[in-house]
């Protein structure tokens, strides 16, 4: 049983006030695969250009990740550059280069088409519906993110694909963009009415917000005395939550709110160092180390 993740392989320069990276590997599908291939094969459906090569390829290797999904055509891959200040909340795009992502049509090879699980990286909304098309068989769950942009732009296509999504994870002013609603709360009620059950709120550095019909859970974000760039942890957590729960091959509320730590803990580590370096680099003992402490920094005992 493996996770499907489509979405983007990309190459990020990026500026924050820690030290700057050039030609750095980035994109949705990297860091969720990296995230989520640590509790579960992964299958990845992407395009690159012929500037991805061998020293990009080596980061999948060695790990339970299958890229025949990994389309290499003529021209460059995907490119973005973004810059940080102080508040590492909000990035600052300085340029955005589709190159042979702009033609992205995503073809799911056949042995993809029945995959258990599947994650709708932030990608044009008919692709995403395109491919639960594809699907031999609905999985037995869909994962989906996206952006304000196709939230303003491509509106009824991102209706048509929430119809057929489980869990909906975006950030909070994507959220309230969505739904037109403040409140995370009266958001939610209207996210059920799209489609998702379960609705997962990515807050950055102020930690994360689960919704399910059974009631509310929060957690805070792993605190770190090291922060030096945030690009990719909103894909990490999405990598660690889904990866998670194909793991243990549950979703009920007892395991999103596992899956929430989880979630957290592997994004805690994407911060820490620029681009992928400290995913590629952790061994299996320190996300268990860290969960357990960070499941006891939150547990409160009776009084």
């Amino acid at each position: 049983m493996s996770l499907l993740v489509v979405g983007s392989v990309a190459f990020d320069d990026l500026e924050t006030p820690f030290g700057s990276r050039e030609h750095a590997l980035g994109g949705s599908a990297t860091y969720f695969s990296l995230s989520a291939s640590r509790f579960h094969p992964v299958r990845i459906v992407a395009v690159v250009g012929e500037d991805f090569g061998p020293d990009q390829m080596r980061v999948f290797e060695g790990r339970p990740i299958d890229l025949a999904g990994l389309s290499k055509v003529k021209g460059l891959s995907f490119r973005w550059k973004g810059a940080y200040g102080y508040d590492l909340n909000e990035a600052q795009t300085l340029a955005t280069d589709l190159n042979v992502f702009a033609d992205f049509k995503p073809v799911l090879p056949g042995s993809y088409r029945e995959c258990e699980y599947l994650f709708l990286g932030n990608i044009d909304p008919v692709l995403q519906l395109d491919v639960v098309r594809q699907m031999a068989k609905r999985p037995k769950w869909i994962a989906l993110d996206t952006m304000n942009y196709w939230i303003r732009g491509a509106r009824p296509a991102l209706d048509a694909v929430l119809k057929e999504v489980d869990i909906l994870l975006v950030n909070d002013a994507e959220v309230r963009e969505l739904t037109q609603e403040y409140s995370l709360i009266k958001a939610y009620k209207k996210v059920r009415a799209l489609g998702p059950s379960t609705l997962v709120v990515k807050r950055g550095e102020y930690g994360v917000a689960l919704f399910t019909p059974e009631g509310i859970f929060a957690a805070p974000a792993y605190p770190l005395e090291n922060v030096f760039d945030p690009t990719g942890a909103g894909d990490t957590f999405a990598g660690g939550f889904l990866g998670y729960l194909a793991w243990i091959e549950r979703a009920d509320v007892t395991a999103l709110k596992h899956a929430t730590l989880v979630g957290s803990v592997m994004a805690s580590f994407t911060v820490e160092q620029f681009s992928t370096e400290r995913l590629e680099q952790i061994s299996q003992d320190e996300v268990r180390n860290r969960l357990a402490l960070f499941s006891d920094m939150i547990r409160v005992e009776d009084l």
